[in-house]
């Protein structure tokens, strides 16, 4: 793994809005995820490529390692 690569993302649900730490995966991105709080189904909204990408304060790890390498 890279250094730098972060692999724990703090999620906000755009349904109630709460904060939860979630550790993501460093070789695929994560389509779905279950709000602890509410119990919404997280998708990535278009164009994203994970929820991750969507819903949290950093990129998934594959996206990370794309940006360091270009």
């Amino acid at each position: 793994m890279n250094k730098g690569i972060k692999i724990i993302a703090i999620l906000s649900c755009p349904k109630c809005h709460k904060l939860q730490s979630a550790k993501m995966f460093t070789d695929a991105c994560q389509h779905f995820y279950k709000c602890q709080s509410c119990g919404e189904m997280l998708k990535p909204k278009m164009k994203d490529c994970c929820v991750f990408c969507s819903y949290s304060d950093s990129k998934c790890p594959p996206k990370q390692m794309e940006a360091t390498t270009v």
